[in-house]
């Protein structure tokens, strides 16, 4: 086990009534708990998302922080948090990373693994969430 370490799980969702397939705009929600299963005390301060669609469209997402928090987790704590995106297509992915920093001064970054965005056409959300690996 490394000393700095985050921990990342997503689930993620469509988002029908956010929807709208005719205009070509299918809306999705995604789950992110980030856990410290380090040794030390961290801080998120940044996130990095690739988004793409099934036309191989990539957008690319910086910024400060996450829903405009900057969470500080000791080792064992988890910050959980909702947020969204949009496709042009009906199913897409994205992948990620956050950039935190040790309360000893050291940086490190904390994977997002690739996880699918499917439109599922209604199906109620009974299908489990896909992570692709």
């Amino acid at each position: 086990m490394s000393k700095h370490q985050f921990t990342c799980e997503v689930e993620p969702q469509y988002l029908s009534e956010q929807s709208m397939p005719e205009e070509d705009v299918y809306a999705f929600a995604y789950t992110i708990t980030v856990t410290n299963t380090g040794e030390v005390t961290a801080q998120l301060i940044s996130r990095h998302w690739i988004v793409e669609d099934a036309r191989g469209h990539t957008e690319e997402v910086k910024g400060l922080g996450v829903v405009g928090n900057q969470p500080l987790l000791r080792p064992g704590e988890s910050f959980q948090y909702t947020s969204g995106t949009r496709l042009s297509t009906r199913s897409g992915s994205m992948r990620g990373s956050f950039f935190c920093v040790g309360e000893d001064g050291e940086r490190f970054e904390a994977e997002v693994p690739a996880f699918a965005l499917v439109a599922d056409g209604g199906l109620g959300g009974e299908a489990p969430p896909r992570v692709l690996h």
